[in-house]
């Protein structure tokens, strides 16, 4: 009689035993809970396509009963981004740039060279590529997620075209300089993500 209650009690530990090991195993999951509330990770995200070394990235997301509608406004809000984050670089580099460099006249430099970047970044986002388009419905409402970007050295070239089209800007541009402190940014933005 011991022999058999023992028998059902290592049958038992050994199915709970076994169900814990398979739920446990259950794979990765996208959604964590804490105290805090829910995270919830989302495709084509700023930490799957952060902006590099070598290309300016920004992403978008947007939900809507139609799906092209979806997809349409996801990629509006990212080129959106995308160019806030090169208007932001290049204002970062033009005001290293210029105080770095002996400008002649460097209010005029400045705004002159932020007008002729803004051309070129207007220019640059019908240039910009898909990194990354996810698309989710659920309960009849299409929920799209894009990632876009710029190559950096594109961008770079574009800039230099222009200017090389404007003489009073040639004066006062020195192209290894600007590159150089172009490239510094570029690292930073890079070195800023875990």
């Amino acid at each position: 009689m011991k022999k058999l209650e023992f028998s059902k009690i290592l049958f038992v530990s050994l199915v709970l035993i076994g169900a814990v090991a398979v739920s446990s195993c259950g794979g990765k999951k996208k959604i964590t809970q804490n105290d805090l509330g829910t995270e919830v990770i989302t495709p084509c995200n700023d930490d799957e396509f952060p902006t590099s070394k070598t290309h300016f990235r920004a992403t978008g997301t947007s939900e809507s009963t139609d799906l092209s509608m979806a997809k349409r406004k996801a990629t509006t809000d990212a080129r959106a981004n995308l160019a806030a984050v090169i208007n932001t670089t290049i204002k970062t580099v033009t005001d290293r740039y210029s105080n770095e460099r002996q400008v002649g006249n460097a209010q005029e430099f400045e705004e002159k060279f932020e007008s002729l970047t803004r051309e070129v970044v207007n220019q640059e986002m019908n240039n910009v590529a898909i990194a990354c388009s996810k698309t989710l419905t659920k309960d009849g409402k299409y929920k799209a997620f894009i990632a876009v970007e710029v190559a950096k050295d594109e961008l770079l070239a574009n800039i230099k075209d222009r200017i090389s089209k404007d003489q009073k800007l040639q004066l006062d541009y020195d192209k290894m300089k600007f590159e150089q402190i172009f490239n510094q940014e570029m690292d930073k933005m890079a070195g800023e993500r875990p």
